[in-house]
């Protein structure tokens, strides 16, 4: 990106310049040792870094990232054939730089609260019926929770883990005397700005390492704005952005320089990495639990996520908002998303099924189609939306653009069908059902479905009417069906995106997968408390809310909530506040 002359004041600096889509060219080989030669150099002295100086340079970045805000917003609206200036763009500005700004503020009070009190901040805690330890992660103050009213979200950790170990095993990079300095490769994530920038953030500040940032090359145009961003971090040697597609990121996972590895990504990319390429190789290294890369690899690989509406007593205003909840964060960025709804499960001979599914093919028909940017959508498309159920679809196609697709009455039990079995990755969704209208039955049914049919282990949501949860057999069943559910992150009521977006709860994938069957990866990111041994975040919302969430379909005023979202989180400003909830309700 050519140097471009800041204008303006305020919390975003203008910047004239002209957008681009297509990122530099691939570093050469001699580049990239240099910059891992330049890493190493720069990773003891991070790992020592005193957390004032650690502070100092959160602030730097975060400064950085609200500089380049306006350009990577608009570079990002041009990739994707969104107009700048209409509401739309607001979706831009809430994947990129306010969910990385607000990361940034979490960072630096949870490395203040570790300079003044030794320790980071959590929520209360309490016990659930089987014993395990549950940690509110949000709300964490009072503006948090006055802007997202009834919404809470809990890390669950692993049986046998209690209060003293909670308090004693946090942030443990912190607690430890003795750092040696490591380098970490990211592969960066294409389909979402924010995706490489908090990845960054999450292994330099919660664990203390540097990073060789790899950018995706469908979104590498990005880079230059990171690089802006992060410059404070580069000049001293903690973090390279290097560019490339699959060679680069081959050589790079090989390089004797790079101590760990972390991908955003498919579950292809890391079979190719740890295990080789496909053949009967692959298949004896897997069978012999002799990986060709040995170093360690955190991962986030996608997801066929599940929408399990539980039978209830649900109002036609009830079902007609949790069809507009599920149309909004389905189509949200084109439905390229790994946490959006992709099968939804309802109760077979349940009266609500027939009308949700009417309200849901009613805001899909109303929400205009986007261009379908990533690669290999348009094959991946016509692929999902063949086989034995009702199709409908949605807008028209042409110029780049795919239409959204409705594929009902999936047969639960068919063999080979693959909205169940691998990522779809483009704007299809699928519906099936299961037991009855029983909601004990259903639970029990649908839970036994998801964990075993449909392929990965990232997020999930649950919809449960406010008078089932009333009921404490009822309750109990779902709070059940919640432990039993082997996802990362489970929503109820509301889109689990919600937990990646907010920053304090771990997000990560169902830590039970083996390398052999990665499923959608291993190990958390965000998680700026830092909480260790983790099991799942539980994301728990109302059944409907005023105002309605910002990715509910057509929001009018998405643009400018964003936009002030964005500049209310650089320091939680209460003076923000009037004008991000003028604008939310009027959207």
């Amino acid at each position: 990106m050519q140097a471009v002359e800041k204008h303006g004041s305020g919390p975003f600096a203008r910047h004239d310049f002209v957008p681009i889509v297509q990122g530099p060219p691939a570093s050469r080989r001699d580049e990239m040792d240099r910059a891992v030669e330049r890493l190493r150099e720069g990773a003891p002295a991070f790992a020592a870094l005193p957390l004032e100086e650690r502070i100092a340079l959160v602030d730097e970045i975060q400064g950085g990232v609200l500089r380049v805000a306006e350009a990577g917003v608009a570079a990002s609206c041009r990739a994707k054939g969104i107009t700048a200036g209409e509401s739309l763009e607001g979706e831009e500005w809430a994947s990129g730089p306010l969910v990385v700004v607000r990361h940034l503020r979490l960072l630096r009070e949870s490395l203040g609260a570790l300079k003044t009190r030794g320790n980071t901040p959590v929520g209360p805690v309490r016990y659930l019926p089987g014993g395990q330890l549950a940690v509110q992660v949000f709300p964490m103050n009072r503006l948090d929770g006055m802007l997202l009213r009834g919404v809470t979200a809990e890390a669950i950790l692993e049986e046998g883990v209690g209060e003293n170990e909670l308090s004693e095993g946090r942030a443990p990079f912190y607690r430890s005397s003795r750092h040696d300095g490591k380098v970490v490769l990211i592969l960066g994530g294409g389909n979402i700005a924010a995706i490489s920038s908090t990845d960054v953030l999450t292994k330099m500040f919660n664990e203390g390492k540097v990073c060789a940032l790899k950018m995706n090359p469908v979104n590498a145009y990005l880079g230059p704005f990171i690089e802006e961003a992060f410059a404070a971090a580069i000049k001293r040697n903690f973090l390279a952005v290097i560019y490339g597609g699959v060679e680069e990121g081959g050589y790079l996972c090989g390089h004797e320089g790079i101590d760990e590895i972390h991908i955003t990504g498919s579950d292809r990319t890391y079979d190719e990495v740890v295990w080789g390429p496909p053949g009967p190789h692959r298949a004896a290294r897997k069978e012999a639990g002799a990986p060709l890369l040995t170093k360690k690899i955190t991962s986030e690989l996608g997801n066929v996520a599940p929408v399990i509406l539980v039978p209830g007593p649900y109002s036609e205003r009830e079902l007609t908002y949790q069809a507009g909840d599920l149309a909004g964060y389905a189509t949200m960025n084109a439905s390229f998303l790994c946490n959006t709804g992709k099968i939804l499960v309802t109760g077979r001979k349940w009266q609500g099924r027939v009308p949700f599914i009417m309200q849901l093919q009613d805001f899909l028909a109303r929400i205009p189609t986007r261009k379908a940017y990533y690669p290999g959508a348009e094959e991946r498309w016509h692929r999902f939306t063949k086989g034995p159920y009702r199709l409908r679809t949605f807008g028209g196609s042409g110029g780049g653009r795919l239409p959204w697709a409705l594929a009902t009455w999936i047969d639960p039990e068919g063999e080979a069908v693959p909205l169940f079995r691998e990522e779809s990755f483009c704007p299809v969704i699928g519906e099936t059902s299961v037991a009855s209208a029983d909601p004990e039955e259903f639970l029990e049914e649908a839970v036994r479905f998801v964990n075993g049919r449909l392929w990965g282990t990232l997020s999930a949501t649950l919809v449960v009417h406010p008078r089932t949860m009333a009921d404490p057999v009822l309750a109990a069943a779902v709070e059940k069906a919640v432990s039993r559910l082997r996802y990362g992150v489970v929503g109820i009521n509301g889109y689990p995106g919600m937990a990646y977006a907010l920053g304090t709860p771990p997000w990560g994938a169902w830590q039970g997968s083996s390398p052999e069957d990665i499923q959608s990866g291993h190990g958390w990111v965000h998680n700026t408390s830092m909480i260790e041994k983790v099991e799942k975040v539980v994301y728990r919302h109302p059944l409907t809310t005023f105002p309605r969430p910002p990715y509910f379909p057509n929001h009018r005023g998405l643009r400018t909530l964003m936009r002030r979202m964005t500049a209310l989180e650089e320091r939680a400003s209460w003076t923000r506040v009037p004008g991000v909830v003028t604008t939310a309700v009027r959207g």
